[in-house]
């Protein structure tokens, strides 16, 4: 599956056209109300993945849009007759990480697709009114650039399977992942414990555990001493 930065058209299609259809009440201009990123999931019931008549599509946005284009959307779906009943998902899928920087500890989310956005629509069905409407809906949002399509232009969906695997990830994810930015062969401070100051070089990262062993000189000798990853920092 590939993207394309530029913009779709789908004129060919039944999707074309400068001017959204007559059934479309043009949106508000009202900003979308803003949400932390802790509480971007949505929880998709199992049985809505495959839901028939329905299908889910990538969107591609500018960088750093995603959430933005993800609240536009919404906001529109609840102030467009109908399009409640023709949008049904819109989701930024995301991850949860622990990210250590300087012996700090905090758990962040970080986007698994920048610059796109995920969402389950009715099938798209060329020279359809309704699905012409949606397009228009999603593709004249602020932050769009287009659908992810074919080589003709027209909007692909994804598979069950593509979709049951992203939002296994996005939304059932059992732990956050732990990302540090530590690297064999880096020069590091230990700031607590028994070797506490003491410098050392990185000598192997254990992710699944949380620990690296890093090699430290005690008494004229270079000596491996396994600890925790909150207890060192970067030179």
């Amino acid at each position: 599956m590939t993207s394309s930065n530029s913009s779709t058209d789908l004129s060919d299609f039944g999707f074309g056209g400068t001017a959204p259809p007559s059934d479309i009440k043009k949106p508000s201009t009202r900003k979308p109300r803003k949400r932390p990123e802790d509480d971007e999931q949505i929880n998709v019931p199992e049985e809505d993945i495959a839901e028939p008549g329905r299908a889910w599509y990538f969107v591609h946005t500018y960088s750093g849009h995603e959430f933005k284009v993800r609240d536009s959307i919404l906001l529109q779906i609840k102030q467009v007759a109908d399009a409640n009943d023709k949008v049904f998902h819109v989701i930024v899928p995301t991850e949860e990480e622990i990210e250590i920087h300087n012996g700090q500890r905090r758990t962040v989310r970080r986007k698994l697709y920048p610059g796109y956005v995920l969402l389950q629509t009715m099938i798209l069905v060329e020279g359809d009114p309704s699905s012409d409407a949606i397009w228009h809906l999603v593709r004249d949002t602020t932050g769009v650039t287009g659908f992810v399509s074919s080589d003709n232009n027209r909007p692909v969906p994804l598979s069950v399977d593509e979709v049951t695997h992203i939002l296994k990830a996005t939304l059932h994810q059992d732990a956050p992942k732990l990302r540090v930015s530590f690297q064999t062969g880096e020069v590091v401070r230990i700031i607590s414990g028994p070797f506490e100051e003491l410098v050392g070089t990185v000598d192997e990262l254990n992710m699944e555990k949380g620990k690296l062993r890093v090699r430290v000189n005690m008494l004229g000798r270079e000596t491996p001493v396994e600890l925790d990853i909150m207890q060192v920092v970067k030179m």
